[in-house]
């Protein structure tokens, strides 16, 4: 199992560098800015949903990052930006025990922000669809709803994962 989950991620965050293509910036979803260079952020955990068969990645920017691997989450303090990057599933045709990244579905973030953001949670919510990162404006209400099971999580559906510290 670990050895699954380790090649797991590994082939996640390899894919990771073919999603930015060159071009314009993305506009701004939900009157957020892009925020560019999120594919070279830190991972915080992998998930794999099994009622949409999509894989996931959690990334962090440098807050996010030193606050998960410090155990300080709860909350998550101002300035981390969580992003969560979406495939969907596949089983491998030669390794018919793995799920691999497929198609790319969307980028989408968490912005922490207290002040800011107070109406809505102390986050602010977007999402840039396909490898095009077209921006989604369906409205925060949409976020806050998929997201309301877990409010008494601050929001946030998974865990940062057990890292081992830096040596």
């Amino acid at each position: 199992m670990k050895n699954t989950a380790r090649l797991l991620i590994s082939a996640l965050v390899m894919a990771l560098p073919g999603l930015s293509p060159a071009g314009d910036i993305p506009g701004p979803s939900h009157g957020i800015a892009y925020p560019q260079g999120w594919q070279e952020w830190s991972t915080i955990a992998v998930s794999h949903r099994t009622d949409n068969n999509t894989l996931r990645v959690i990334l962090g920017n440098a807050a996010a990052v030193e606050a998960a691997r410090a155990g300080q989450t709860d909350p998550w303090p101002d300035g981390a930006v969580l992003g969560k990057v979406v495939w969907k599933d596949v089983q491998l045709e030669d390794w018919e025990a793995a799920t691999a990244p497929g198609e790319f579905v969307h980028a989408e973030f968490m912005f922490r922000d207290s002040g800011q953001y107070a109406d809505t949670h102390g986050w602010g919510w977007a999402r840039w669809v396909g490898l095009e990162q077209k921006p989604f404006d369906g409205g925060m209400q949409v976020c806050i709803a998929c997201h309301t099971p877990v409010k008494d999580r601050n929001w946030v559906f998974t865990d940062p994962a057990p890292f081992p510290p830096l040596r």
